[in-house]
């Protein structure tokens, strides 16, 4: 999983320069030339989406989400591991695995028809859009499984 996320860790940053990028393109040639693309601006829409379903794992694995940290932060060594494992099991494996199973037959339906945008112009791979759903709930599940072996590691051996 550690290698999973560095490749993200990788990734992640150049789609969120290239959707920087496309995004001031996309006003210049509004604004300043009067001209515009559908599937420019969905590019920019794409590369958005992809960065925060991959990266969402990545953050998880860096300890870098949102967290009620007033509780959690005064906790010692141990209670942190009994949290994050209590946390893992009982709610993010759960919530990954109802979303992923959830996701799958709308992402199924997308390949099904090779469904493309809905604007003229616009990209015709909203179903690799849409692929990033059940992708994201996956390696949300696996760093799950690499929390919960970390806390039980805490826990047997302080």
């Amino acid at each position: 999983m550690e290698r999973l996320n560095r490749g993200i860790a990788h990734t992640v940053p150049w789609l969120t320069l290239g959707m920087v990028l496309v995004t001031f393109i996309v006003v210049i040639l509004r604004y300043f030339f009067g001209r515009g693309w559908v599937w420019m601006q969905e590019i920019a829409l794409y590369m958005h989406a992809f960065t925060f379903l991959l990266a969402a794992s990545y953050t998880l694995a860096r300890d870098a989400h949102v967290r009620v940290d007033i509780l959690y932060r005064p906790l010692g060594i141990q209670r942190k591991a009994l949290v994050n494992l209590l946390g893992s099991l009982l709610l993010l494996i759960p919530c990954c695995a109802v979303l992923f199973y959830q996701s799958l037959p709308f992402v199924a339906g997308s390949w099904a028809v090779l469904e493309g945008s809905q604007d003229g112009g616009g990209l015709e791979a909203v179903y690799l859009l849409k692929t990033a759903i059940p992708l994201c709930f996956l390696l949300l599940f696996l760093q799950a499984l690499a929390i919960i072996h970390h806390s039980v590691q805490t826990l047997r051996n302080p």
